[in-house]
């Protein structure tokens, strides 16, 4: 089963173009269901042919995680892994039957997007104004993020080459190698401009090409990557909201939230966020509702219970 699972991640990566993320997650969830076979069938997973494994087996298997108190989200994926490995394993006659055929995904948890206020942002913007080269990057990628509400991945891939200032756009490659155009306002534009006239006094000895191209900058002098973006923005979301999640992705939620409050159409967010489907986007209309409904209480005189 082990050289089954192996061909499946590179069919993921070569003809599906799946992103890393997704092949890392589906082969660790793939390599706990091999574990866990070995143990059930009481062989050598390098013994182990897909073949053996049954419906009675992974649900086995997923009764155990639920034991263990695993999200529901988790478990869901993990679902979705080995129904997409069975589905790879039957259209290549690995298997005769497909165990996974009519497995049910557990329904997710779906919490609302946390989201900072108007005001917060504000707040964040002042907290990161300044006058070094680090400062200016710090702004333009905090306006960015907000302005634009790109991927924390979208981010760090950003080449200079993707920026059109005469038309205040980006081009964007999203999920899937999808490209997409976005545009940005004139805080944005400001402070990229700002940024991209210093950038090059953030370079160091370990600057290569790849840097040069690339809109931000780490300390290390090289391309910016998720975990540096992920510590920029939680450092000024601290100083700035009481939000209870600060990450990059609070930014991506209030950007659409902030939009759907002032009357934009969900079905234009939707293409500014890259969402394949509307109903990925719907979830913000109900942290609006949620909103709505708290100032109605706190507002009209009548909106609670009196004795």
């Amino acid at each position: 089963m082990k050289k089954a699972i192996d061909k499946y991640l590179r069919y993921l990566k070569i003809e599906r173009n799946a992103s890393p993320h997704t092949i890392t997650s589906y082969k660790n969830d793939l390599t706990q269901f091999l574990n866990f076979c070995g143990v059930h069938f009481e062989a050598a997973p390098e013994q182990l042919s897909p073949d053996q494994v049954e419906r009675i087996t992974i649900r086995l298997w997923l009764g155990e995680l639920s034991e263990r108190g695993l999200a529901k989200s988790s478990i869901a994926r993990k679902v979705a892994a080995i129904r997409s490995f069975f589905k790879y394993c039957f259209k290549r006659g690995i298997v005769l039957q497909n165990p996974a055929h009519l497995l049910v995904v557990p329904k997710k948890d779906t919490p609302l997007p946390k989201t900072a206020s108007a005001e917060d942002i504000d707040r964040m913007m002042e907290l990161a104004e300044g006058d070094t080269p680090r400062s200016a990057q710090n702004r333009a990628l905090l306006e960015l993020l907000y302005g634009t509400g790109l991927r924390l991945s979208e981010l760090v891939n950003l080449d200079i080459k993707d920026i059109n200032m005469k038309l205040n756009q980006l081009k964007v490659l999203g999920k899937g190698a999808k490209q997409r155009i976005v545009p940005f306002g004139k805080q944005a534009k400001k402070w990229l401009v700002k940024h991209l006239n210093t950038k090059d006094e953030l370079y160091g000895e370990r600057t290569d090409g790849d840097a040069r191209r690339a809109v931000f900058i780490a300390a290390s002098g090289q391309r910016m990557y998720d975990r540096a973006v992920q510590r920029i923005v939680k450092d000024f979301l601290q100083r700035a909201s009481e939000v209870t999640q600060k990450s990059p992705h609070v930014l991506r939620h209030s950007f659409a939230t902030h939009l759907l409050d002032q009357g934009a159409d969900i079905r234009v967010i939707k293409e500014l966020l890259g969402h394949a489907n509307l109903a990925a986007t719907q979830v913000y209309t109900h942290t609006s509702v949620e909103r709505l409904k708290n100032v109605y209480k706190q507002a009209h005189p009548r909106a609670e219970n009196q004795s």
